[in-house]
């Protein structure tokens, strides 16, 4: 499963106001429940388990990428959110750098494969300095979904 799968317009943030990994993985979970990806009901238990995993690790895995994942039952088909900071935000990083692009997915319980494999698609492509640098100068939402899509391709 690729970024642009997951992702529409609505699910992009261009200019997420959080100041570390926990207000942003709140403002990534709001968005899901915004647009209708996540019942409101479900939105303190898919953040209790995205901050649960994020807790074991952090998730800012450096180059300024974040990305807070996890499995639950809450949901049927993998759901996204990303969000980019200007300034960036403290994601406690394994490099100790701020983290400009969160990448938050959620997968359906009991699918390890998908999860492994959506993690590590978005993981690749965000490793590509050029794609992350599109992405950080990228005017709005409908520009970042473009410069997504583009890259897909490649």
């Amino acid at each position: 499963m690729d970024l642009a799968d997951i992702l529409g317009k609505e699910q992009i943030i261009p200019d997420l106001r959080a100041g570390n990994r926990w207000e942003a993985i709140d403002e990534l979970i709001g968005n899901l429940v915004a647009t209708g990806k996540i019942q409101a009901g479900d939105r303190e238990a898919v953040t209790a388990a995205v901050k649960k995993r994020e807790t074991s690790m952090s998730t800012g895995i450096g180059f300024g990428i974040g990305i807070p994942h996890a499995s639950t039952d809450l949901i049927f088909e993998v759901v996204g959110a990303l969000g980019r900071s200007r300034t960036g935000v403290n994601f406690e990083a394994l490099d100790n750098q701020p983290v400009k692009l969160v990448m938050l997915f959620l997968v359906p319980q009991g699918q390890f494969q998908k999860h492994l494999h959506t993690l590590a698609n978005i993981a690749k492509l965000l490793h590509k300095a050029e794609f992350r640098q599109s992405l950080e100068q990228a005017s709005d939402a409908e520009a970042m979904l473009n410069i997504i899509r583009e890259h897909g391709k490649k």
